[in-house]
């Protein structure tokens, strides 16, 4: 479990992991980054209490740096990740290793269940598990069990991501997409079993949230500049929607101060009419959400900031690199790299 400035989730994820029930020994080891609201301590306190609980430092705060290094002080044949920002269901561990059995996978992965404790957080954990949100991943509300391109988290073979190279340390977002890659190149099967759940908890805030989401998208557009169209369609998306409003955008210009103007103006009009339709779309979703009049506008706030948050850092990704983009969604204002 990788772990930064956590302190409000980390004791309920530590409890979900430590509350599962298997046959045999397990430990949970803590990669600790450089946390600033006491998470550290607690992880401390924590590890005190219960001598299943291994910590080992991961000062740089990449996500994948410190999955590895956990990987490594680790002792067992199976590798479970997990996310401080999330609950794993009760059965989840003996599920999942059953499910490794039974289909020889060399990595399972289920549901990303989102769930929320404010209008907010609920409004975006609903847009996370619905395609109109995050495009319809098997793992946001599939019920159908199979051959998968990832998994989300995952219950791994340690011997195969030990043979393809655990994680690559140069990506800092998308990195379990780009082992679950080479897992495949290398002729191992990865797996999705909708009966496995995993809570997760969304960012808090509109600022942090359109933070998370453009690091996100400018790792998505560097891997495909590594790996080209092994990337899915849907991906390609939000960048549309960015290029589309940006161009609708130079066009309401130029027929404001006449350089567009009639004959040419009207069929200039027609990058409105793509836009209108997803305005239309964002309503509606808005005014179906469940709850009440503040979960409808945050929805209604919320879809639009996901999609043009990623598709600018896509954009950004796919024509320049992701560089040291990180997500700083729970470092304050920054989102740039870490010490």
């Amino acid at each position: 479990m990788p772990v930064l400035n956590e302190r409000d989730y980390l004791e309920h994820a530590v409890r979900s992991v430590l509350e599962q029930d298997i046959d045999g020994p397990a430990e949970l080891v803590l990669a600790l980054g450089p946390s600033s609201d006491g998470t550290t301590e607690l992880a401390r306190r924590l590890a005190d209490d219960d001598p299943r609980i291994i910590l080992v430092d991961n000062p740089a705060a990449h996500i994948p740096v410190g999955l590895n290094a956990a990987i490594r002080a680790s002792r067992h044949p199976t590798i479970i990740r997990v996310d401080a920002h999330s609950e794993l269901s009760p059965g989840y561990a003996r599920r999942g290793l059953e499910t490794l059995r039974r289909t020889g996978a060399a990595n399972v992965g289920g549901i990303m269940r989102a769930d929320g404790r404010t209008p907010f957080q609920s409004a975006v954990a609903r847009l996370y598990n619905s395609p109109v949100g995050l495009g319809g991943g098997a793992y946001h509300g599939s019920e159908h069990e199979g051959e998968a391109e990832s998994a989300y988290l995952g219950v791994m073979r340690r011997d195969v991501i030990e043979q393809v190279g655990l994680f690559d340390e140069t990506i800092r977002r998308g990195e379990d997409w780009e082992l679950n890659l080479r897992i495949r190149q290398a002729g191992h099967l990865v797996w999705f079993d909708p009966a496995l759940s995993v809570t997760y908890w969304p960012r808090e805030s509109w600022s942090r949230l359109a933070r998370q989401f453009r690091a996100t998208g400018a790792w998505r557009g560097e891997l495909v500049r590594r790996f080209g169209r092994r990337n899915g369609l849907r991906f390609f998306a939000p960048p549309v929607l960015v290029l589309v409003s940006a161009t609708a955008l130079l066009v309401g210009i130029l027929q404001l101060i006449g350089v567009l103007r009639g004959v040419a103006a009207v069929i200039a009009s027609m990058i409105y009419l793509p836009l209108l339709a997803y305005a239309l779309l964002v309503i509606g979703v808005g005014l179906m959400s469940p709850g009440g009049v503040r979960r409808r506008l945050w929805t209604m706030a919320v879809l639009p900031t996901m999609h043009l948050s990623w598709g600018l850092g896509f954009i950004g990704g796919a024509l320049r690199g992701a560089r040291d983009m990180v997500d700083a969604s729970r470092l304050g204002s920054r989102n740039t790299p870490l010490p």
